[in-house]
Formats: C-alpha cells, structure tokens, sequence
C-alpha cells in the first residue's frame, strides 16, 4: 500500500524576529515523523511560511504544535506587517500528495481545527475543499478586513467560527486562523522595475481571475456598475485560478506583483510569467525575475522549461537539471536570492538519501564493479551501456535540432531527442533495479526453514525474486531495442557529421540486449514455473534475433553515409 503523504504549509505573522520563528519552527522539528522541506521568511510582509510533509497524523499533531506556539510567542494586538493577515497563524492548509484523497484530508483538516478551537481557544474558520458554506471557500472572504476587522465581524451569525470563541475579546491576543485542506497552491512573485504600487496593482488587476471593479466611463473615476440585484459587477482578468496584488517590498526598493496559483494544471507558472511579462511592457514597465515562496513540484519546473525551450525553437530532449536550468533563467527564480532546485522542488527534498549507482563517479561505478561484491553485475552493466547508447542518440537528436540551415526542422528532432531522453531514464533505473533484484534473492535464500511453513515461505519468496530477476534484464531487453529504432531514424533522417556516433549507440543497444539476454537465461534455469518460463526465454530470444538484424541494418546505413559524405 502507498505511504500516504500530506503537506502542511502554515503562515504565521512574524518575518523579522529570528529567535521566535526558530522557537515556532522548532516545534515541526522536533515532531517524529515530518520532515521540514522549507522555512520562508518576509520582513516586510512581517510574515513566515513554513512547509513540511508527513504521514496525516505527524502533520497535524506538528501543526497543532506550532499554532500553539505561536499563540503563545505572537501578539496580534501590536503586529503590522504588509500581507492581509488576521491571526498569529494566519492560515493552516493541508495537501495531500500522495496515496490519500482529498476528502480524507478533508476530514484530517477538520480534526485539526476543533482541536485548535477547543484546546487552544482560538477561533478557527474551515476554509478551501473543508468550508463549512460555499462563501467561506475564498480565504479573501473570510480574511476581509483583516485582524482589527475581527472585533465587529466575529459576532455576526454570517462569520461565526466552525470552531472555537465567537467573541473577540477571547481572541485578542491570538487572532483567528483559517484551516482547510486544499490542491497545491505555488505562492510566486513577480518582480517589476517600478516604485509604483498603483502600476504594479494595474497589472494584477489585469490578470487575476477576480478581476477589476466594472466601471461606466473611466475605469478609474467612473460610476461603479452595479447587477440587477444592487451586487457590483466585476471585469475578469485574463489568468483562471490565479488570485493577485501589487505592493511594494522596501527590502528590495521594488514593487511586486504577488499572487497565489491555485490550479497550475490550468494556469501553469509559466503561461503567468509571460502574461505579466506581456501586461507590463504595455504599461511601459518591464518584469526583471519572479520569486518562488516555499517549494514547488518538479512537473512544473518542467514544464516551464520546455515551454520556454521550445519558444526559443530548440530541442526538449536535453537533461532535466538543463530543462529546471532554462526554467530558472528565464523566469529570474534567483534575482532576489538563490534559488538551489535541491531545495525548492519538493520531489528533490523528499527523496530517499539512498545513493543510485548511477549517482557514482564513472571512476567509482567501475571499482563498485570490479569489488568482491557480486553486484553490480553483467545484468547492471548491460542496462547502463544501453544507457549509454541512448544518451548518444539523445546528443545527435539534439544536434540535428540545432544544425544550422535545419531550423524548420527542429521541432521533428527534438522529439526525437525527447524519446531518447525517456530511453536514458529507464535503463537508468534499471541498473539500480537489476542489482536490487540480485539481493533480493539473496535475502531470500537467508530466510528461515526451521518449520514447515517456513521452508514453504521461502521458496515462494525464492520464486517470486527469480521471476523478477528474469523480468528486470526482460526490460532492458526490450528498451534498447525499441532504442535501435530510435537509432535507425536518426542515422537515415539526423545530421550526416555525426552519424559515427548513432553507429556506436547501435552498438551499445545491441550489447545491452545481447548482455540482458544472458542474464536472463541464467536466470531462468532456478525458475520452476517451467511454461511461463519457456514462454519467456522464448520472448527474450526473439528479442535477440531482432536486435543482431537490426545492428546489421543500422551499421551497413552508418556506412554508407560514412562514404557517401567524403
């Protein structure tokens, strides 16, 4: 069964007192079972973001630490600060990541909320996927008129807590905290070259999804439009899911347009730089980089990057560190401080420390190799040379996608360089898998046959990692083939200069499906199953055939450009 993850992103309303938000933060630290991904400060905002992620009950035993704490440290009735704020934990929203639902965390956000309410006495409104009322979706809803708004708001029937005080002299000191469970949300900034905070707004007003008040006339001055119910018309922006406003940052003596990104499926990161991009230079104002708050998730890094590549009219089917690279450029992530993808993208900081043979040095993978150890063997090796010989296909994909006089041609060899790419990542992983299979017999061979069912348990863990060990090296069988057709097409179709270098990756392929084989016949004489075994060695056999004629094929073609070309 999946590990359930959830992410917790508190914001709490102190960015300039180190010693309290370390005593704050502290509280998530020293919860077992989180990890803290990132602590944000803001000293003007006067405001802290802090995000880590857990299993569900971790999560929100270390956000009940932490709002408790910050009760504690915070005094609502003396904070200022620039961001619309209403209590010492403003707003507490839980994610889910992976293996639950939203309606589970729904129901874990909800948990946390009476707890805060009942045990801390703090007022607590459910917001997002959790609200209690369709108007209390919106945080803007429930945040309006901010912490000194409270003192006439929180008696209301309309605007009474899900959970805790209803009177605002209970909550002075604390303010009131909005929790709900809600889609990842990227909080970002764009940076522009203006001190005008009324500019900067102009653009939010421009593309946010709420839009600008409806005016008759001047958009400025004139008369507020208003529905046939006496309601105030709102002009939409150009950006769905997108929820902005412009201030301006003293630390940086610039202003910013600063949004929150609440479906970047829809609205993805980069289709928002460039509509503010687009917006600003009308207004003679232009955008010098963006800022991300907390982290963000891979895909959109990647997505970004090849969005932007493929503006450029170049080849996607480069690295995913170079594609994160053009991502980071392009939108200026490290204008105002460094941006390290180690430490912004979430998929990077929750990953296992366990070290990949391919994260060796080439010097260190053939000394591993040339050890006493047993692994990484021949099954290994085969999977990385075919490695290998996709990594060369990707580079004269990506050089026929850059050759000079082929411009219109550079989408067609970028997806094939793209294709290339997918081949590098999976016999990647399949090095490291081919040796986990290996131990896994191993592991089971040290299993226990004291009794019975224990000799009866063992040797149907022995089968089961048998079966594995044939399928793995199946795998790279059957991937560095379907990387020769790749090969094929590129030394008919890629550029002539380096047609000797798809020669050598056709020879790579071959051996990687040559080496695979071997491994998965000698596999396959421990493995009992006798018709499903047959049926394999008969698959894997097929496979060799096809790759030796293919090598051929592919060889006498590199040839012949070879001297056709002198």
């Amino acid at each position: 069964m999946e590990k359930q993850l959830v992410e917790c992103v508190p914001n709490f309303s102190e960015g300039r007192n180190s010693e309290v938000i370390k005593n704050i933060v502290n509280e998530v630290e020293n919860t077992d079972g989180v990890t803290l991904l990132n602590v944000d400060p803001g000293k003007a905002t006067n405001r802290t973001v802090v995000t880590f992620v857990g299993e569900p009950i971790p999560v929100i035993t270390a956000a009940f630490k932490l709002i408790k704490k910050a009760a504690e440290l915070i005094n609502m009735e003396t904070h200022q600060g620039e961001h619309p704020r209403m209590g010492a934990t403003d707003v507490c929203p839980l994610i889910p990541i992976s293996g639950i639902s939203m309606e589970e965390t729904i129901e874990y956000s909800k948990k946390l909320a009476k707890k805060v309410g009942k045990e801390l006495n703090i007022s607590t409104y459910l917001y997002e996927k959790s609200a209690s009322a369709n108007y209390r979706q919106n945080l803007a809803n429930i945040r309006e008129g901010e912490y000194e708004g409270l003192i006439n708001k929180i008696g209301q029937k309309k605007w009474k807590p899900d959970f805790g005080p209803s009177e605002f002299q209970q909550i002075k000191k604390t303010g009131a905290t909005a929790i709900g469970a809600r889609d990842f949300l990227i909080a970002y900034n764009i940076n522009l070259n203006t001190t005008s905070t009324r500019r900067a707004n102009a653009i939010a007003f421009d593309i946010r999804e709420k839009g600008r008040i409806a005016r008759q006339g001047n958009k400025l001055t004139g008369k507020i439009l208003k529905d046939k119910n006496g309601q105030t018309i709102w002009q939409p922006g150009s950006l769905k899911h997108v929820k902005a406003i412009g201030w301006f940052i003293e630390e940086y003596g610039i202003t910013q347009i600063s949004m929150n990104l609440t479906n970047i499926k829809e609205t993805p990161i980069h289709k928002v730089f460039d509509e503010v991009c687009e917006k600003a230079e009308k207004r003679g104002i232009r955008v010098t980089g963006s800022e991300l708050v907390g982290l963000i998730p891979l895909q959109a890094m990647l997505d970004a990057g090849q969005y932007f590549l493929k503006k450029q009219q170049r080849s996607i089917g480069v690295s995913e560190k170079e594609i994160i690279k053009i991502a980071q450029k392009t939108m200026g992530l490290d204008e105002i401080q460094e941006f390290n993808p180690n430490e912004r993208i979430i998929e990077y900081r929750i990953k296992e420390n366990k070290k990949s043979l391919c994260d060796l040095t080439l010097v260190d993978f053939l000394q591993e190799t040339a050890s006493e150890s047993p692994a990484p063997g021949g099954g290994s090796i085969a999977a990385y040379i075919g490695s290998l010989g996709a990594a060369l296909t990707t580079m004269v994909g990506n050089l026929s996608s850059h050759k000079r006089g082929w411009d219109d041609r550079w989408e067609e060899f970028s997806l094939l360089a793209e294709k290339g790419q997918e081949y590098i990542v999976t016999l990647q992983k399949l090095v490291d898998k081919d040796t986990d299979a290996f131990n896994q017999i191993l592991s089971s061979f040290k299993l226990s046959e004291k009794t019975e069912e224990e000799k009866k348990t063992k040797q149907l863990s022995i089968q089961k990692a048998t079966l594995n060990a044939i399928e793995i090296p199946l795998k790279v069988m059957q991937t560095s083939l379907e990387l020769m057709h790749l090969i094929k097409t590129l030394v008919q179709k890629g550029n002539p200069n380096s047609v000797s270098d798809v020669g050598v990756a056709a020879l790579c392929a071959r051996s990687a499906v040559l080496g695979a084989h071997l491994n998965v016949v000698i596999n396959a004489k421990d493995y009992t199953n006798k018709k499903n075994r047959n049926k394999l060695l008969e698959k894997a056999d097929k496979m060799k055939k096809e790759a030796i004629a293919q090598e051929k094929s592919i060889l006498d073609a590199t040839l012949k450009t070879i001297k056709n070309s002198s």
